[in-house]
């Protein structure tokens, strides 16, 4: 039998012929004012929803391989392996079908099979595998979703048993970042790690895929048809290769801009705090407690893909830069950790790391392991840490006092309700560094700029308005304080 081509709206060209969109700019609203983030591009988001029963069904179960990822009524399969709780195995099936949700698609059913390790060949047992094929075509699903990542021949197995498209966590999760990716540096990085991901999964069957012919094979097919030839999927391949080593010259190319701005802040020794945490946790919900910055919230994962720097001030008025970063998750692809490794190198380089936890959450221990793990490949362990236990308005009080106990350097907060902020902002404030150098200056009246510079470089101890001008007590840093000479009245 030989099998049709591979239509033109293929994964390959999809991926490789995409162009990156320019959004429109939104207004910020103030989070405490009014609504969370910014509510425009929630309804965009929203009314970009897949349309279940539009696509057409193919015929031969082997062109899923370049059909374009179509999750809309799906199938979970997951396992409870050795070492692991059934608990374990439920909540990460839970978490599967969050993925699911967040890419537009509406889960049908969820199955879990117990055994010590994946199948080699079809990930579930054979058993499981044929009771999978009955609730698929019970339920009319068009895809089944894995809790892991598929081996390709494991996927062909699967998808040879079930007859419909069978995708992995891995997958997903990359299908997510590209529909949530915004800016040119996160469409790159998303693009790389997609084909990192499919290099290793194209397939070809026979004929199909040849381009020309060699030797004898090639006798009857009439001049011009002989010699090595190049098949399709030697072409994929040679393609991907070349647009991946595009892709990473360009976020190298990137890397400089965002060095600029870091040093630039070191320069002016602005102290950096970064927000980090598992996907959907509320870190840009306490962004925007802590900063009005006013950055899009969602109830859903890995809603914020781009990172966000915003400046705050602690109570006793110092500035600093509050990061937002990427949300991880169990077993984010290694794809993805490469890809995003210099836009996660803001946790790296940050004085402070606040690290924002779901407290309730089934599973807020696992979330701040899977997150440390993460932390770990990005040279980021080395840290300053403080743990923020968010959404305790939602939380179990058990749960959050055992949370504390295992984690001394904790602060329980809602982002939504306010709860606990005022004492956050404390802790950031003692745990940003000081300045040490104090001084006595007086300051006319007329240089009200260098009163600025005292309260946003500096901690003011005490301040007086005199005939003279306005007299200050502080400690600033040593550049600062040689800076100030002029107006110095005594050092202390």
């Amino acid at each position: 039998m030989t099998h049709p081509e591979r239509p033109n709206g293929s994964t390959v060209d999809r991926i490789l012929d995409r162009h990156a969109g320019v959004p429109d700019p939104v207004d910020p609203i103030d989070p405490i004012e009014g609504a969370d983030g910014e509510q425009l591009d929630l309804a965009e988001r929203q009314a970009l929803r897949r349309v279940a029963g539009l696509s057409t069904e193919l015929t031969d179960v082997t062109e899923v391989e370049y059909r374009q990822l179509r999750l809309e009524r799906v199938v979970l399969a997951g396992l409870w392996t050795s070492g692991t709780s059934v608990q374990d195995a439920e909540n990460s099936l839970a978490e599967l079908a969050a993925l699911a949700e967040t890419a537009g698609s509406e889960v049908l059913e969820g199955v879990i099979q117990r055994r010590p390790s994946p199948d080699p060949a079809t990930f579930l047992g054979s058993g499981k595998a044929e009771e999978l094929r009955g609730i698929v075509a019970a339920t009319g699903a068009d895809t089944v979703i894995c809790d892991g990542e598929l081996s390709p021949s494991q996927r062909r197995g699967l998808e040879d048993i079930v007859k419909v498209k069978v995708i992995d966590r891995t997958a997903l999760i990359l299908d997510i970042f590209a529909q949530h990716a915004k800016s040119r540096e996160g469409k790159a990085q998303v693009e790389l790690a997609q084909l990192e991901y499919l290099l290793p999964r194209l397939r070809g069957w026979g004929e199909s895929m040849s381009r020309q012919a060699g030797g004898r094979v090639a006798a009857g097919a009439g001049i011009g048809s002989r010699g090595p030839g190049e098949t399709k999927i030697e072409l994929d391949r040679r393609r991907i290769r070349t647009r991946m080593a595009r892709l990473r010259r360009e976020i190298k190319d990137m890397k400089p801009a965002r060095e600029t701005k870091r040093s630039g802040r070191r320069r002016n020794h602005v102290p950096g705090v970064a927000i980090a945490g598992y996907t959907n946790a509320g870190k840009s919900s306490l962004l925007n407690r802590l900063t009005g910055a006013g950055v899009l919230v969602e109830d859903a994962l890995f809603a914020t893909l781009d990172p966000t720097v915003r400046r705050a001030q602690t109570p006793d008025g110092r500035l600093y830069t509050l990061a937002d970063t990427v949300g991880f998750v169990r077993h984010l692809p290694h794809q993805l950790v490469e890809a995003f490794r210099s836009t996660l190198e803001e946790v790296a380089d940050a004085d402070l790391l606040l690290h924002v936890v779901d407290v309730s959450h089934p599973d807020p221990e696992g979330q701040i392991a899977a997150v440390r793990e993460v932390l770990g490949e990005v040279d980021a362990s080395d840290v300053r840490e403080v743990v923020v236990l968010n959404k305790a308005d939602a939380a179990d009080p058990d749960v959050v006092d055992r949370v504390r106990r295992r984690e001394p350097t904790s602060v329980v907060v809602s982002a939504r309700t306010g709860e606990g902020l005022a004492v956050l902002r404390e802790v950031i404030a003692e745990a940003l560094p000081r300045p040490d150098t104090e001084v006595e200056l007086l300051v006319p009246y007329e240089r009200g700029d260098v009163v600025s510079r005292v309260h946003s470089t500096g901690e003011v101890i005490a301040s007086e308005h005199r005939a003279e001008g306005t007299w200050l007590r502080a400690r600033v840093r040593q550049d600062v304080a040689a800076d100030l000479g002029e107006f110095r009245t005594a050092a202390v």
